[in-house]
């Protein structure tokens, strides 16, 4: 038996929630809540989540982790029925889940192990997670994680080949490569070698492994390898998901973005010739502080433009203590609309690019074993049935607003 283990926002918090239930394996009556700092909305889930499990489980020891809890540890150690409040280094050190576990932060990361973690097993997931990259550098205006996650640093290439390996040999046919800041990647280790370079070393090392995916990226910082191998592998997935946030230069620039709107189109144009089809998504902030209905337009008529089927749209959040919270506020009803309409066309564009996958032949990751996600991330239901976590070749027979209707072949 091991802890419950409550994980809200990104996929390097799900890796890191697997490192921890490999660590309280024989925990019982424990309940982790690993937070997320990103919206006011992630972490009024995460209070929400403690509150439910102190009226459920009353006899339960509730720690709560993350990076809402590591930048300020007071409030969240002060919520009734908390007992411990562990920071994003504590979390993953295995001595901090022993009994009699020292409390103070200094003693458990002079004790720590810092042998690589291996994580075999994602919790009914499909695709794994293998942590390349954490922290960040950058200083966007809206963002908190920095403080959350410290600054950039990279995990060699042989501990990320080794984590790979140990879950292509457990049966994972898709791994998703993570990071806070994934195009940063070697800029810390020695040779600095780049996310391009490693994605290569890393697809002819494991050559057992079917599908390799990265989550967002920085499209300022594209490497020329990743560039070469996004038109040359087909074991990389047709599939990008672009950190935007705007489609405005003036908000880019009061975001201290490093892309302008003509850089963005000039990435999305760029991998469209490379790879023929890929499928495309991005992350939009709706009503960013200054955002007038010009602003407003230009991120609206981006969406338009560049047709990204895949949008994560995000109203506003003020994070305290970033700069962008102390700039004139966009109201939030106003937020919310200009969200809706960025979702509405997101959808629109999903339809298009569903409606032209039809009588085509895929590959897809069987999720359940009715359902999946095709190479470039599109949902597909299955007629008839397969084994969850497998590769199958499917026919696009249909498309519908949930996305593709498929049949093996």
């Amino acid at each position: 038996m091991s802890a419950e283990i409550l994980t809200f926002g990104c996929r390097l918090n799900a890796w890191e929630s697997e490192v921890i239930r490999g660590h309280t394996a024989g925990l019982s009556d424990t309940v982790v809540v690993n937070t997320c700092a990103v919206t006011a909305e992630a972490e009024r889930q995460a209070r929400q989540a403690i509150r439910r499990a102190r009226r459920e489980r009353p006899g339960a020891r509730i720690v709560v982790t993350g990076c809402a809890a590591q930048i300020d540890p007071a409030a969240w150690a002060r919520l009734p029925g908390v007992d411990r409040v562990l920071g994003n280094e504590e979390k993953l050190a295995p001595q901090s889940w022993r009994p009699g576990a020292p409390s103070a932060v200094a003693d458990i990361m002079a004790a720590r192990d810092t042998a690589p973690h291996l994580v075999t097993r994602f919790g009914g997931r499909a695709r794994a997670f293998v942590q390349v990259q954490q922290g960040c550098d950058h200083r966007c205006t809206f963002c908190i994680i920095p403080f959350g996650r410290g600054p950039s640093r990279s995990v060699p290439v042989g501990a990320v080949v080794a984590q790979v390996r140990a879950l292509v040999e457990v049966g994972y046919r898709e791994v998703v490569l993570t990071g806070v800041d994934a195009t940063s990647y070697g800029a810390d280790l020695p040779g600095r070698p780049s996310l391009g370079q490693l994605v290569r070393r890393l697809l002819a090392l494991v050559p057992d492994l079917p599908r390799l995916r990265l989550s967002s990226l920085d499209p300022q910082e594209i490497d020329a390898e990743l560039w070469r191998l996004l038109a040359e592998e087909e074991r990389l997935m047709p599939h990008l998901h672009l950190s935007l946030q705007a489609g405005s230069d003036l908000i880019l620039k009061r975001m201290k973005r490093r892309h302008s709107r003509a850089g963005a189109l000039a990435v999305i144009a760029r991998a469209r010739a490379l790879r023929p089809g890929i499928g495309l998504g991005a992350d939009l902030i709706a009503g960013f502080p200054t955002e007038d209905a010009a602003a407003f337009a230009e991120t609206f008529a981006l969406v338009e433009e560049a047709e990204l089927p895949f949008l994560h749209v995000f109203p506003y959040s003020e994070r305290p203590g970033t700069p962008a919270s102390r700039m004139p506020a966009v109201p939030a009803p106003v937020r919310r609309e200009r969200a809706a309409r960025l979702r509405e066309a997101g959808e629109r564009a999903a339809a298009r690019f569903f409606a032209g996958q039809v009588g085509r032949t895929v590959t897809l990751l069987t999720e359940t074993d009715q359902a999946g996600r095709t190479e470039h991330y599109a949902p597909a239901r299955l007629a008839g049935r397969a084994a969850p976590g497998q590769v199958v070749r499917a026919r696009i027979r249909g498309a519908d607003g949930r996305g593709l209707l498929a049949e093996a072949v």
